[in-house]
């Protein structure tokens, strides 16, 4: 019996840490509100419930405990609600609605509150449910009867995805810093290795000869389309719900428009049962999340595969490599194999939210209360893949001898010498076939296609001529490219020129 109630203890105390542990951008053990909540845990007498006046019964402990959500919101939103609030006690005073000493006593205590929270001294209880009720109980303990006008023409509803919109916008603020960065970083390695051909591949067999900058320049490509993603989403989340009320707005004269101005929105939403009841910014932001994430795993694991002694392209630094318990001779790319493994948790914050929301009736319901955990867990995931694979790509080097002994191999300059026979006017299905009998050839007598006699190559159809040389090998192919946005030279130093510009980055062609 004991046993079983000390599993149990242990298993309630890890399920309290893992709500926690969701709290991102931060070291929990550093954290003020997760210290203070901590801290304040059993300290504190219950007290009646703000929407208390119906009830005659308190409510459960587990019930308590189950619902709150202060444990994981808190540190993300608070600052977001006192803006909030401060904007909406604003617009009260300047409809009448509350006075301006009252205005200005709840402006004042709530900016007391802030400095609270930023020093670590402000008390989050659980008993108080969530951000909001917490900060509104300290206000009215603070300053008593003005802080009870505060959530007039206000319900949780607005006041919840109003903070939510706000910490979106910042955080996709957040995410496009880091993306530009690590584009940043990408064309300072592209610059770096100029004129270095690596193989490309298709169906991961080596296909054509292609310069190392262009690839890379590839993902700076992807990473600006997961930029106008997130910007166009920011775009989209940036109208304003407050004063939508509870999901019928109210028949008291306010200003929704000044709050949103004063909040930076673009505008009030037009709906308020909208305003209150859908999460589509979140979901639009996730799935933005999910696709850089899935940019970034690729690239993890094409710089996982090319540090391999299989591929030997690259070598990692120490500062971003670790090693084996076990084994000494060890030295592992672990931070993009992480990159690669954190995709899964970002996609899976996404699923969570879609499977939430798609079931749910018309306006508000508790559980969007679920909605924050993945979207802040998300957040913080994605920050910490583009960082660190800022980090790796600053902390990289690309074996060009490796690279070099590795290029003949795989005919990369077939494709091209289909190229010269079209140009000589052969139909390109009927040089296809013609340049695949002379890669069987080079099979039969293993050797590369630039090593065919004239006379072989003559055997195979007599169109080739002596100039055929100047097609083949993997330097030749990727001087013949010339088309927009391809591999030859001229283009990827277009394509780079155009990159250092919009990066501000210096560039010397």
């Amino acid at each position: 019996m004991a046993s079983s109630l000390n599993t149990a203890a242990a298993a309630a105390t890890f399920a309290g840490r893992r709500r926690l542990s969701f709290l991102p951008l931060m070291d929990p053990k550093s954290s003020s509100v997760v210290r203070s909540i901590v801290q304040a845990k059993g300290e504190l007498e219950k007290e009646n419930k703000l929407w208390g006046g119906r009830f005659e019964e308190g409510v459960h402990e587990s019930v308590e405990r189950f619902t709150e959500s202060v444990s994981f919101e808190a540190e993300e939103l608070c600052m977001h609600d006192i803006r909030g609030s401060i904007a909406h006690a604003n617009m009260l005073a300047a409809q009448g609605l509350i006075t301006e000493s009252d205005r200005d006593k709840i402006t004042e205590g709530l900016t007391k509150i802030k400095e609270k929270i930023q020093s670590g001294e402000f008390k989050w209880r659980k008993d108080r449910e969530d951000v909001h009720m917490n900060i509104e109980a300290a206000l009215t303990d603070m300053i008593g009867e003005p802080a009870k006008k505060l959530h007039t023409a206000r319900s949780r509803n607005d006041q919840v995805v109003t903070d939510l919109r706000l910490w979106c916008r910042d955080a996709i603020g957040r995410i496009l810093t880091r993306i530009q960065t690590l584009q940043v970083q990408l064309v300072l390695l592209a610059l770096k290795n100029e004129g270095l051909i690596v193989p490309g591949y298709t169906h991961l067999q080596r296909a054509q000869p292609v310069l190392l900058q262009h690839l890379l320049l590839s993902y700076v490509e992807q990473l600006e389309r997961d930029a106008g993603r997130l910007s166009d989403c920011r775009e989209r989340l940036n109208y304003c719900p407050l004063g939508a009320c509870a999901l019928a707005g109210t028949g008291l004269p306010i200003d929704r428009l000044m709050t949103s101005q004063e909040l930076s929105f673009t505008a009030p939403l037009r709906n308020s049962i909208d305003a209150v009841s859908d999460r589509d910014f979140v979901l639009e932001l996730l799935s933005a999340n999910s696709i850089t994430a899935v940019h970034l795993s690729r690239l993890g694991e094409e710089w996982v595969l090319w540090a391999s002694e299989e591929f030997g392209f690259i070598t990692p630094s120490d500062s971003v490599s670790t090693g084996s318990s076990i084994m000494p001779q060890k030295k592992n790319p672990d931070p993009m194999e992480l990159v690669r493994g954190k995709s899964a948790r970002v996609i899976g914050d996404l699923m969570t939210l879609l499977v939430l929301c798609k079931g749910l009736p018309s306006a508000y319901n508790r559980d969007l209360q679920e909605d924050k955990e993945p979207l802040f867990d998300s957040v913080k995931a994605i920050i910490g893949m583009l960082e660190v694979t800022s980090v790796f790509a600053a902390n990289i080097s690309f074996n060009k001898d490796k690279i070099q002994k590795s290029l003949p191999a795989g005919h990369l300059d077939a494709t091209t010498l289909a190229d010269y026979l079209v140009k000589k006017g052969m139909p390109f299905r009927s040089g296809h076939e013609v340049v695949g009998r002379a890669v069987a050839l080079c099979f039969a007598k293993k050797c590369q296609l630039a090593e065919l006699s004239l006379e072989d190559l003559k055997s195979i159809n007599s169109i080739f001529e002596n100039d055929v040389y100047e097609f083949l090998g993997v330097a030749n192919a990727v001087d013949k490219f010339s088309s927009y946005g391809s591999t030859g030279s001229d283009q990827v130093q277009k394509q780079l020129q155009f990159w250092c510009e919009k990066l501000q980055i210096e560039f010397k062609n």
